[in-house]
């Protein structure tokens, strides 16, 4: 059985104190390492607080700062760790990034892809998005993905990490805790949906899923916790109690990767040149470049609603559409199709 012990450092951090929340990562990988943890995961923006606003740009780190190049030499003589910061660019851009530290060095850098700018999320205000979703090799022995927050959100980014080689998928967030209410599973609907969320992805892709959440406040975000360890079946191993500060240890047995891809062999089976295809021809569809399949006859490029047109008598419209009634004179308003908005919390 090859083993490997995860330590989950769900940890409130001070926010705007990269100083002392550096020396508090430091502290926690010497006690994961001397419990025998092999990979120590630490939430979102752990290294700096997530409601940073215009403190964003004083806590930044290049990649080549002396701060991280300390940070990662506590992984020196066979440790790992995923940390989350600020990433200031060559060219000034601001990212929220996730770094898998091993060996003493930087490994591999995620840069969220994906930043909720919506509710009381407005990170598209302060944070360039990233463009690639890779995953990593690594040094205990499996492929590594790394997503942040937001993109388990969206579907691809799971699958691309699979697809990619990655066998342990670990998502570090800053979720605030919303929608208490009796009538989710737990009480707390956004642990409810993150959960479902989880323990889905780790299914369909057949790999672990290692979600980290942070807790304790940021000004008006409280943030809830519940980090946890999902099996390649979709099984919980491990949730971690919601809003304690602590560090969790859990130990998987990486062969049951293996074990359920030979069984449940989904990711043999994806159709990835159909999938290219036909999101090739989405693609070009809504750029104009090609026939929208689903647009309305008349709508112009890129479009798929047609524009009503008056004609130059003044009845009815240029595209042969009337109100309704058949008398060809009515100003029906034009309707966009409506495109339905996820409506789980997060």
């Amino acid at each position: 059985m090859e083993s490997l012990r995860i330590a989950l450092a769900q940890l409130a951090p001070r926010l705007g104190e990269l100083e002392a929340n550096l020396e508090r990562h430091r502290s926690i990988i010497r006690a994961a390492r001397a419990e025998g943890a092999g990979l120590v995961v630490f939430p979102e923006l752990g290294l700096t607080g997530y409601l940073l606003q215009d403190l964003a740009a004083e806590v930044a780190m290049r990649l080549d700062d002396p701060r991280l190049a300390e940070l990662a030499s506590e992984t020196a003589g066979g440790g790992s760790a995923i940390v989350s910061f600020v990433e200031e660019s060559g060219d000034h851009r601001l990212f929220i990034a996730a770094a898998l530290l091993e060996e003493g060095e930087i490994r591999h850098v995620h840069r969220k892809v994906f930043l909720p700018t919506y509710g009381q999320f407005d990170e598209r205000r302060f944070f360039a998005a990233g463009d690639t979703v890779r995953a990593t090799p690594s040094r205990l022995g499996v492929g590594v993905g790394i997503a942040v927050c937001e993109d388990f959100w969206h579907l691809g980014t799971p699958l691309l990490l699979a697809l990619d080689g990655a066998q342990v998928l670990v998502n570090v967030s800053s979720s605030p805790g919303r929608d208490l209410a009796a009538r989710n599973e737990v009480g707390l609907g956004t642990a409810t949906s993150w959960r479902t969320l989880m323990r889905t992805y780790a299914q369909l892709t057949t790999s672990f899923v290692v979600f980290v959440n942070r807790v304790g406040v940021d000004e008006s975000m409280t943030f809830w916790g519940g980090s946890e360890v999902i099996s390649p079946a979709g099984e919980p191993l491990f949730s971690a109690p919601f809003f304690d500060d602590d560090l969790y240890l859990v130990d998987v047995n990486l062969d049951d990767v293996r074990r359920e891809r030979i069984a449940l062999p989904l990711l043999r089976d994806e159709r990835l040149e159909l999938q290219a295809r036909e999101l090739g021809r989405v693609i070009a569809e809504r750029a104009g470049l090609a026939a929208d399949t689903t647009a309305e006859p008349g709508s112009a490029p890129g479009l798929d609603v047609a524009a009503k047109r008056r004609r130059p008598d003044g009845r009815g419209n240029g595209n042969g559409s009337g109100n309704g009634a058949g008398d060809g004179t009515g100003d029906e308003p034009i309707r966009l199709r409506s495109r339905r908005r996820r409506a789980a919390t997060r």
